[in-house]
């Protein structure tokens, strides 16, 4: 019979795994880069696991021209909610080193695919509800326009190109599933010929 305990090297990874979620929490997760004429620097909205950053002040003021309610941290219940996630699966990364089960591996890959599918419908609802519900009173108004960012990649709005596109926390999170995918791919030898 097979074992069902986790290998040295995939202990050493789970580690490296509950680094990268931890990590993940002290730098943006995510940007939205704005390009326009009028700004060639260029305009960046950056998410944390617990706030909005970057240049907020000048987004909220150009926002507020075309409707789009401004940006508050204290808004998002999210932000309240993705520190404790981020600091549960670190945990959880850690636990599984002891628990010492494959299995337990596995389960964890699927609810961490699970949440970033969830988090993703998430943060399509929020950028639809802000590029949909503009206020009917604001100064500059393109009948049939909405300003929803894409989820990722680029999109046109107006004279503004936006990129959304993962930042430095994004990456970790990534390189966090790629790792989980890797221990398990290894623990049940799926690349193995039969």
């Amino acid at each position: 019979m097979k074992t069902q305990k986790i290998s040295l090297l995939s202990k050493v990874l789970l580690l490296l795994v509950s680094a990268l979620f931890a990590g993940s929490l002290f730098v943006p997760m995510w940007r939205i880069e704005l390009e326009a004429p009028q700004y060639p620097e260029g305009l960046v909205l950056q998410l944390f696991a617990n706030k909005i950053g970057g240049d907020v002040d000048i987004i909220n003021g150009l926002n507020h021209y075309i409707g789009m309610a401004t940006l508050h941290t204290e808004n998002f219940p999210e932000f309240k909610i993705l520190p404790v996630v981020f600091g549960v699966f670190a945990l959880i990364s850690i636990l599984l080193v002891f628990i010492n089960k494959r299995k337990g591996v596995k389960v964890f890959l699927i609810t961490y695919a699970v949440f970033i599918l969830l988090a993703a419908a998430d943060f399509y609802r929020w950028n639809y509800e802000y590029g949909h519900n503009l206020n009917p009173d604001a100064a500059i108004k393109v009948p049939g326009m909405a300003y929803q960012p894409p989820l990722l990649g680029y999109k046109q709005l107006l004279n503004f190109g936006a990129y959304s596109i993962p930042d430095t926390g994004g990456w970790l999170m990534t390189g966090a599933a790629v790792l989980l995918l890797v221990i398990v791919v290894k623990e049940y030898n799926l690349l193995k010929k039969k």
